[in-house]
């Protein structure tokens, strides 16, 4: 059986995809840049890849007409104060051109939208559930809550709260019930759906056993990584001051912040636990699962992040687009340098950024960052996905990765800090030697003033940096 599988390269879809493959399955995986989607290599020869933009009506025809069924995981939550008219469009394109093949089944991930007063986020949900539902196929929708698991946006959103601050002045809404799920439930619940008669044209709510506000989720958090934590809520915190609260404190974008203070208001409860009796499944609880998260990631198995999803900037980066760094009109800061061994250079420039940070002047990285966060950029708290590994498309901080490639010993970032221009940052292995360059692309005046500004910068902060990356550990 072919399923096809939208969003492959996103939290989910990387995670389902495996389970997929091991439940027998001919898995087509739709993505909308190819330079990003970096599958096992146990997985390549098992998969086929097709490019798809979900706005673009051509690039659908790439989809193979012999499909059986279908995932639509897609959603652009983060990408646009609009993001509302984008699902709709999305799931619109998406409908007609399944409509053109033989799928006869369609499985849609939402969210749990059983209240009568639905926040923007959840009503954008129930909206592309509607426009799904008019296809020639039959859909079926599983609508969860808050999901837990490591790179989870709601796990690590948590994290970021319990670990940074051990009292916290909170918005009313903490006291909003919820009833989380863990991700392996979830892609146990995906996996078992898809071609599963039972379930077509019906919805479902999915859920774990606990019922729990968010406060309390936070305190259990902290017991488990044994933190004393207070947290004390407030009325007087507005939805606005809120979100601003979130975006600054957590290493959410600032349009994510807003989605999620506006659905954080509304309780997101399951109608009750069908879905689990016809298919057999019994969720864990929601410590089991932070518990779980927290092995994986001492384990540094976290196979997907939600911040590999987002950017700071309006538009969607094509990492085919901005891989080859251009020179004309164009700053650089190059800097060579001899290493001590081939291999602990690769090591140190694979493990650059995140807890590990940028090995000299971390400080100053950290108050670019900040200034970032205060003009809407994504600054420095997104981290990276993997302590030891990167690949094209991964977040690391505030840059993005387009190429990676550690036998080459060649790694590419493009910036994604707000900018008066565009960035990149390049480290490549060339026989002895490390080259380290730093490319700008100014954006009229103010652009060629920033440089300015900030070269007394470059001689102290990257020359520290290649010092550091070549020296013996």
């Amino acid at each position: 059986m072919k399923i096809l599988l939208t969003g492959s390269s996103g939290y989910i879809g990387k995670r389902l995809l495996p389970k997929l493959v091991e439940s027998g399955y001919e898995v087509v995986c739709c993505v909308r840049d190819v330079n990003r989607f970096n599958p096992p290599e146990s997985l390549r020869s098992k998969i086929s890849v097709v490019e798809v933009d979900m706005l673009d009506k051509a690039s659908l025809d790439n989809i193979p007409k012999d499909i059986d069924g279908a995932f639509y995981l897609v959603h652009s939550m983060s990408a646009s104060s609009n993001y509302h008219l984008l699902e709709e469009e999305s799931a619109v394109n998406f409908r007609g051109a399944i409509n053109k093949t033989d799928a006869k089944h369609v499985v849609y991930l939402s969210g749990i939208v059983n209240e009568s007063a639905l926040s923007k986020h959840l009503s954008s949900r129930k909206n592309v559930e509607t426009e799904l539902g008019k296809g020639s196929y039959s859909l079926t929708t599983l609508r969860a809550g808050i999901i837990i698991g490591s790179g989870s946006a709601s796990f690590e959103i948590m994290r970021d709260l319990v670990e940074k601050l051990p009292i916290m002045i909170t918005p009313r809404w903490l006291n909003t019930r919820c009833q989380p799920i863990g991700i392996s439930d979830v892609i146990n619940i995906l996996s078992k759906t898809i071609l599963n008669p039972k379930t077509f044209n019906r919805d479902f709510d999915i859920g774990g056993p606990d019922i729990l506000s968010y406060k309390q989720m936070l305190l259990e958090f902290g017991r488990i990584r044994k933190l004393k934590r207070y947290i004390f809520t407030v009325p007087v915190m507005t939805p606005k001051l809120s979100s601003y609260w979130l975006y600054f404190v957590t290493s959410t974008s600032y349009k994510l912040a807003i989605a999620l203070v506006d659905s954080m208001k509304v309780e997101v409860i399951c109608r009750n636990d069908e879905i689990n009796k016809i298919l057999g499944v019994v969720p864990v609880g929601y410590r089991e699962s932070l518990e779980t998260a927290f092995s994986n990631i001492e384990r540094d198995e976290v196979i997907s992040s939600w911040k590999d999803a987002f950017i700071s900037s309006s538009f969607n980066l094509n990492i085919s687009e901005f891989i080859q760094v251009p020179t004309y009109g164009c700053f650089r800061d190059v800097r060579e340098r001899v290493f001590a061994t081939r291999e602990g250079c690769i090591d140190k420039i694979w493990s650059i950024g995140g807890e590990t940070g940028w090995y000299y002047g971390n400080w100053l990285w950290r108050v670019r960052g900040f200034l970032d966060k205060l003009v809407g950029g994504v600054g420095l708290r997104r981290g990276r996905t993997s302590e030891n590994t990167l690949n094209a498309g991964d977040a690391l901080d505030f840059w993005r990765v387009l190429y990676a490639d550690k036998k080459e010993g060649r790694l590419l970032l493009y910036a994604e800090m707000k900018l008066p221009g565009e960035a990149w940052l390049e480290f490549k292995i060339e026989k002895e030697k490390l080259i380290q360059t730093a490319t700008f692309r100014p954006l009229g005046l103010m652009g060629r003033l920033y440089w300015y500004s900030v070269l007394p910068l470059h001689g102290f902060i990257f020359q520290g940096m290649i010092k550091k990356l070549t020296k013996t550990s």
